[in-house]
């Protein structure tokens, strides 16, 4: 079943816990962007944001890091209520320790890979991981446009994962919405990230069903 992952990035960040509340029950997780202003544009969350959000939800997070030190961060954001950690590719230089580490505090290991970035990249460190999250735009910002050719690049891995019999999930983030959503799930998807496509969408109930009838539920 495809899930749906609420980027906070996009709610009103002053009235965050009634954001939350307000569409609790039709989103799954929750889905913190790091962001340190060096690897991407843009300087957004820490340690402090996931100690409020666990005043007032215990729904899955997961810690998107976009950053450059995201090995540093780790044990930090799992202590403080993270249930999934997402490092990206593009920084780690030693990806299968890295990813290894995650798990050793029980977190769910996820890796990220920008637009640009190739699935060939991967190749090794498939068969470890929990999931690959697929960038859709190119980090730093929300409300920005879905890449059209990321559609078959997230396919492409789709059939990867079928050839090679493996069972990583397959998320998706940016641009993502009602005009994309079930196309993104029948092309394999597994978790959509959405941030405006949750808080300043007034077809989310709809959507929510649609999302649940392509995943077949």
């Amino acid at each position: 079943m495809a899930i749906v992952s609420a980027s906070i990035l996009a709610a009103n960040l002053a009235h965050l816990s009634e954001e939350v509340k307000r569409v609790q029950e039709l989103i799954d997780e929750i889905h913190l962007d790091v962001m340190d202003g060096h690897f991407v544009p843009n300087l957004t969350f820490g340690f402090p944001m996931i100690e409020a959000l666990r005043t007032f939800t215990n729904m899955p997070i997961d810690a998107h890091l976009m950053v450059t030190n995201p090995t540093e961060l780790i044990k930090g954001f799992v202590e403080k209520g993270a249930t999934r950690i997402t490092v990206h590719q593009e920084v780690c230089y030693h990806l299968h320790r890295t990813v290894e580490y995650i798990k050793s505090f029980g977190a769910e290991a996820f890796v990220a890979i920008n637009p640009a970035t190739p699935l060939s990249t991967l190749d090794e460190i498939l068969p470890y991981v929990d999931g690959i999250l697929v960038m859709t735009v190119n980090p730093g910002f929300s409300g920005q446009k879905f890449i059209p050719t990321m559609m078959d690049k997230i396919k492409r891995l789709n059939d990867i994962r079928k050839e090679r019999k493996l069972n990583f999930k397959i998320a998706v983030d940016g641009g993502v919405g009602n005009e994309n959503a079930v196309e993104l799930v029948r092309a394999g998807v597994d978790i959509l990230v959405m941030g405006y496509g949750v808080f300043r969408n007034p077809r989310l109930p709809e959507l929510r069903r649609e999302i649940l009838n392509a995943s077949g539920q």
